[in-house]
């Protein structure tokens, strides 16, 4: 999917439609998590920093993720993928690899990639790019190329010549510290990895690293497709506005950090026998600490003492920016531990630890209740959603996805008990009655979208979309111009 998480912020809210658009953290240290196309042409990307972020792009809308709207959309996506294939690996909410021969769809993938497109497009309104080759890495790499909205066909035979002028960090396994290894020895392309040989490779990262990096940058990637990987651990971890360093906080921290850990566990069905603790400091430096259990579990409390203790034995005075709880070493079951059942006892008989608190150390009140973003419901105008907030007002925006104008903007209380968070609107066609309501709810006569006097968006036009690399995307044009040759 194309810029998956912005994308759909757009196709929710028409006035940010053709605008950049910015999703992620909107506190001190929050980090972006998708940028619009319109925002990535000032510099924005992914993982970036959300303070430069607003530098590079001020006009941006930014605001906060809405992943149940997301995973939705992802699993509608992903129905269709199994109408075509038995044979899915979902990489993320908005990323598969999708084996075409397992669905007896060999012998033509691009009729199928076209259709493809064509259904995301009509039952999500939004757009998907396609790579198709023989292996997991090159259709990685034609779906990257074939962004926005587009189809790259990389042809048997033509591997070598798209792999050797990419850099190093295009191949899997090569993160920045291999990437400057390699760069040191003069290694800075895909073409001088293959050129440098196999034995140099193994002599800089080793056996294994060296062998299967250099077998890549030739092109051969025998990796199948895989339904169902396994997950090796479970974990959950949160960045803080500001640097804690009251004791008794980062002990609620944990306690927090830990339950929502085991929920995850208990979600996924499994148990673990390693629990590990994460801690980034306020000078950025990260320490992790783990234990392992005499057998698996998914016993909160179990989590929670040890990693209670994890956290205990790190120097935390300076402050803390990030903290982190994780299982590992994950089983399909639990057994019960006596030795710590019997720990519990002794502890009974007058030797249990200091009581720590329930909850963290009073705090002033937040004066933002309304994030940018957050969809919302009036009494009077209906659907909407949060452009901003603070001094005591919150601005919200009247629309909904079907609505081809951007609507009305109007200013309320924080604490107007009219208005109330709502679940997301859905991107279908039944966004056309919730339109309708919205109208007969709420607006007056003449107040209507585009209608009333003094609405600066009134004559804004409708939403423009990415040019498509392979035509209208309704399987009835070719993928002209986008096959590597």
């Amino acid at each position: 999917m194309d810029a998956f998480f912005a994308a759909v912020e757009q196709a929710s809210k028409p006035s940010l439609r053709g605008k950049p658009v910015v999703v992620g953290g909107l506190g001190p240290r929050g980090v972006v998590s998708t940028a619009s196309y319109e925002a990535r042409v000032h510099g924005v990307h992914s993982a970036m920093a959300m303070a430069h972020a607003r530098r590079l792009s001020p006009n941006a809308a930014y605001l906060v993720p809405r992943f149940g709207i997301y995973r939705q959309i992802s699993e509608a996506v992903m129905a269709l993928l199994h109408e075509v294939s038995p044979l899915i690996e979902p990489l993320s909410l908005d990323e598969a690899f999708v084996d075409l021969e397992a669905g007896g769809h060999g012998a033509d993938p691009r009729a199928v990639a076209r259709r493809l497109r064509a259904e995301i497009r009509a039952g999500t309104g939004l757009t998907a790019s396609v790579g198709l080759a023989g292996s997991k890495l090159l259709a990685k790499i034609a779906s990257e190329q074939a962004k926005p909205d587009g189809l790259v066909v990389v042809e048997p035979g033509t591997e070598r010549a798209l792999l050797e002028p990419m850099p190093v960090r295009t191949l899997p396994g090569v993160g920045p510290a291999t990437a400057e290894h390699l760069r040191r020895v003069g290694i800075t392309t895909v073409g001088e990895i293959v050129h440098a040989g196999e034995p140099e490779l193994v002599r800089l990262l080793g056996k294994a690293h060296g062998t299967g990096l250099h077998s890549m940058a030739a092109g051969f990637d025998n990796r199948p497709v895989v339904a169902d990987r396994d997950v090796k651990s479970i974990s959950v971890e949160d960045t803080f506005d500001a640097d804690l360093t009251d004791r008794a906080h980062l002990r609620y921290e944990i306690d927090r950090l830990a339950e929502r850990c085991v929920q995850r566990l208990r979600g996924a069905g499994r148990s673990g026998r390693t629990v590990v603790v994460k801690v980034r400091r306020y000078d950025f430096s990260t320490l992790t600490r783990s234990e392992t259990l005499r057998a698996p579990t998914d016993d909160p409390g179990l989590v929670r003492e040890t990693a209670r203790r994890l956290m205990e034995a790190v120097d935390t005075t300076g402050g803390v920016r990030l903290l982190g709880v994780g299982v590992a070493g994950l089983a399909d079951f639990t057994q019960e531990d006596l030795f710590a059942h019997a720990t519990g006892e002794g502890e009974e008989d007058g030797h249990a630890p200091e009581e720590l608190p329930s909850a963290p150390p009073p705090a002033p009140e937040r004066a933002r209740l309304w994030w940018p973003g957050q969809d919302v419901e009036h009494e009077t105008y209906g659907s909407g959603w949060v452009q901003g907030s603070g001094v005591g007002r919150v601005t919200v925006r009247f629309e909904v996805p079907s609505d081809t104008v951007p609507g009305r903007v109007r200013t309320f209380a924080v604490d107007d008990p009219a208005l109330a968070h709502r679940d997301p609107l859905p991107l279908g066609p039944a966004d056309a009655a919730g339109a309708g309501q919205r109208k007969e709810k709420g607006q007056k006569k003449g107040e209507g979208n585009g209608e009333g006097k003094g609405t600066e968006d009134a004559q804004s036009s409708p939403a423009s979309r990415p040019k498509s690399r392979s035509g209208g995307g309704d399987g009835s044009e070719p993928d002209v111009g986008t096959s590597i040759p």
